[in-house]
């Protein structure tokens, strides 16, 4: 079964029903089915928290926070290897702390890293990723 990481824009493409979520909604589906397995970081939780807070106020940013917790998606602690792994992404590639731990996540897992985010670009060698247009 393939497993996927999402990261904070393709989550934030989704809540906000921006270009690419379409392709968030099947991979959610799929996971639903059993097709798929999908992951999250905390970091990149407090990541989708934070934005939506500061955009849209905090009601909003409670209510997408229950609604995340309802989808199948698998939420992950943060060790300290992946705090170290993500450290390295960071110290290496000019990614903000966030998406190094997405990074850090996928190349854990070996999964593939799901975003539109161009500042994974570089770290195309590094992992799969699955480019949200």
């Amino acid at each position: 079964m393939p497993d996927y990481v999402l990261d904070s824009y393709a989550l934030l493409a989704y809540f906000n029903s921006e270009e690419g979520d379409d392709v968030v909604k099947e991979l959610l589906n799929t996971a639903l089915n059993g097709e798929v397995t999908l992951y999250l970081s905390l970091i990149n939780l407090g990541e989708i928290y934070y934005l939506i807070r500061r955009r849209r106020g905090m009601e909003k940013a409670q209510e997408t926070l229950e609604t995340l917790r309802s989808l199948p998606v698998t939420l992950c602690n943060v060790s300290e290897a992946r705090v170290l792994a993500a450290a390295d992404f960071k110290a290496e590639y000019p990614i903000s702390y966030a998406d190094a731990f997405a990074a850090a996540l996928a190349q854990e897992l070996g999964a593939t890293l799901v975003t539109g985010d161009p500042e994974f670009k570089k770290l195309e060698p590094v992992f799969t990723i699955s480019w949200l247009p």
